[in-house]
């Protein structure tokens, strides 16, 4: 039964998160501003320099995002089921279009421009997106086949294996070492057999361990080099202890330079606006390494206040899956929430020198339009399915039902 009422606990959660990353963003990239302001400066495309590009464009972020999310609210959830294999296709197409259409930039092909859209769209945070309703989708209309091998596995398998393609042309091998463990994730807490999932790992790992091997490089000679030799260079910095390379900027500088401000002042701090990290120590600020300059500039207690909205933002994400009776809205629900706290997880053990770096931002804080856009996708999905849910009628009915059971017995 439709309920009226959106979740504004986990709204107001979210909303509180971008508007506080806006203010961070407006602190940490004033350098960065600068700098990109300063060569559109010499180009004769603007008048003079400034420190506050990247903020205006995040305020344009998140303008379209609350207009994409009101939208999204309205939309009955039931529309994202019935057209969920349009949607998947269509970010297939999209994909490829990229592909073959438009220009690489660092070595991958990410980015499409969209016409009325004020900034680059990244199509891979759009496919995650439509992946994971079409798994909702395809989970709920095949309940009752889940351990059959020809009719379940084989078709989840064809799937996994053609988004893998799709990530592995561009190449964005971390978003498929990202990406699989949560589709198999899905595979197993939609109660699949166990040794499907052993499976499904399995072959990640031998993946990974292919990658790794078959792209390492002579280092001594950079024309050896290749796409995928990125992947290797990363695992490889991240377990060096090499200082000597360090020092000198070849290897870990970012996560370095992250430490630094993560650690060096201890149990004091520099107050807002007063990084030293984000004037080009610690390069693009604004994207991955945020989390550092927070700390930095706002101390320990803000990492508290950081990790309670994301377990809050959980909560409410898997409360409104527990409290759904309708299966794809539980399971859409319930992989959203874990996409969100798998993806600020990881950014954070990224700051911390706990995991290689991955290009992930945190969510809803860290700069991006297409991070944000695919986020507030994600969150209107979720509150939409939380106007379909009643939790007092639940618990009350629940109560109602133990008081009988419990009367029952005395008869």
């Amino acid at each position: 039964m439709l309920n009226k009422q959106v979740d504004y606990k986990l709204f107001f959660a979210v909303f509180s998160l971008i508007i506080f990353g806006m203010i961070m963003i407006s602190s940490v990239s004033v350098y960065g501003s600068f700098r990109v302001t300063s060569i559109l400066e010499k180009a004769w495309n603007i008048d003079a320099a400034y420190n506050y590009f990247y903020v205006i464009r995040n305020i344009s972020h998140i303008f379209i995002a609350m207009v994409l999310l009101l939208f999204l609210v309205k939309i009955p959830y039931h529309l994202f089921e019935k057209y969920s294999k349009h949607i998947l296709w269509a970010n297939v197409l999209l994909m490829i279009y990229v592909l073959l259409f438009w220009e690489t930039l660092n070595g991958a092909t990410w980015w499409i421009q969209v016409p009325w859209v004020p900034f680059l769209l990244q199509p891979v945070e759009f496919l995650k997106f439509s992946v994971i309703i079409f798994l909702a989708y395809y989970f709920k209309k095949y309940k009752d086949k889940m351990h059959s091998f020809q009719d379940w596995f084989i078709p989840f398998f064809w799937l996994l294996f053609w988004v893998v393609i799709i990530l592995w042309l561009q190449p964005d091998f971390w978003s498929i070492m990202i990406l699989w463990p949560i589709m198999v994730m899905m595979f197993f807490i939609a109660w699949a057999r166990v040794k499907y999932l052993l499976s499904f790992l399995a072959l990640w790992l031998v993946l990974f361990l292919w990658v790794y091997n078959m792209w390492k490089y002579d280092k001594s000679d950079p024309t050896s080099r290749n796409k995928l030799s990125y992947i290797t260079d990363r695992i490889d910095n991240f377990i060096t202890d090499e200082k000597e390379l360090i020092k000198n900027k070849t290897i870990n500088y970012q996560t370095e330079q992250a430490l630094i401000a993560i650690w060096s002042w201890g149990f004091t701090w520099l107050g807002f606006w007063n990084s030293i990290q984000k004037f080009w120590y610690l390069p693009e600020v604004q994207w991955d390494f945020i989390f550092s300059v927070i700390i930095e500039e706002l101390w320990f207690l803000w990492w508290l206040v950081l990790l309670g909205f994301y377990s809050f933002i959980g909560y409410r994400g898997y409360l409104i899956s527990f409290y759904s009776t309708d299966l794809f809205a539980k399971y859409a629900s319930f992989w959203i929430t874990t996409w969100i706290l798998v993806q600020a997880s990881i950014n954070i053990w990224v700051n911390l020198n706990l995991l290689p770096l991955t290009w992930l931002t945190l969510p809803f804080v860290s700069y991006g339009g297409s991070s944000l856009l695919s986020l507030v996708l994600w969150l209107g999905l979720l509150l939409n399915i939380s106007r379909y849910i009643d939790e007092t009628k639940w618990f009350k009915s629940k109560t109602n039902s133990f008081s009988h059971e419990k009367v029952n017995l005395y008869y």
